[in-house]
């Protein structure tokens, strides 16, 4: 885009300061029209069903805001109110992606261990996927987890969140069955987590749309830390 540069001209030509001046106006408002329309065109390109293409587009939920009302079903198919859990204990919030990631069974096992320090503290863990509640609680059979695993299967709550996405098309086709049928959008989300307080305010994220790059047990348990007198306080 082509800015009003005036200055190498002299004042004793008024009208070829003027003439600059409009037709420097001129094709900076051609240039920001076709900016806005190759702007409109990539945005229309970038989102699908209302999520975007890529993990590095998504626009998720920032620090000092509040989460979504927001209902999950458990591995039992009960349904859970995760607002009404939340207001009882400061909690660590995970998504990831499922059973079948193998950087995701890896961070629910980190999580296993530092569970009971993370109470000591004063914090639940919930983990969110988009297993269903029949492939959550083979996970946790597996894994030997005792926190609390939620079905998003139909990715209501991470487009919630903004951290959902277009899954690539070698996932469309599994993504329907791991989520007992839910996943018609073949949807993903981007491995997140949150520490929240009582009223629902986030205080830490850690979202990455690297996924093989989780943070780790260890910087989770120092950041909870940190937080501790924050998440707990109303």
């Amino acid at each position: 885009m082509q800015t009003n540069h005036v200055t190498k001209v002299s004042l004793k030509n008024p009208m070829i300061v003027f003439s600059l001046i409009s037709f420097s106006i001129l094709t900076s408002n051609v240039a920001t029209g076709i900016s806005a329309t190759a702007a409109h065109q990539a945005d229309t390109i970038k989102i699908t069903a209302g999520v975007p293409l890529k993990p590095e587009d998504i626009s998720p939920l920032l620090t000092g805001e509040r989460i979504p009302v927001l209902s999950l079903p458990r591995s039992s198919g009960e349904v859970f109110d995760l607002n009404k859990s939340v207001a009882e204990t400061p909690t660590i919030l995970v998504f990831y992606r499922g059973s079948w990631c193998p950087y995701c069974t890896l961070q629910l096992s980190g999580l296993q261990e530092i569970e009971n320090d993370l109470k000591d503290l004063g914090y639940q863990i919930i983990a969110i996927s988009t297993d269903s509640p029949g492939n959550l609680s083979k996970t946790m059979s597996k894994e030997k987890l005792s926190y609390t695993l939620l079905s998003d299967a139909d990715l209501k709550a991470a487009k919630r969140f903004g951290i959902a996405y277009k899954s690539p098309g070698n996932y469309d086709r599994f993504l329907p069955e791991t989520s007992g049928g839910k996943n018609l959008e073949k949807l993903l989300p981007v491995p997140s987590v949150f520490i929240l307080n009582k009223k629902g305010t986030i205080l830490f994220e850690y979202i990455n749309p690297d996924i093989t790059q989780r943070l780790s047990a260890p910087l989770l348990k120092a950041a909870a830390a940190a937080l501790r007198d924050d998440a707990s306080n109303i």
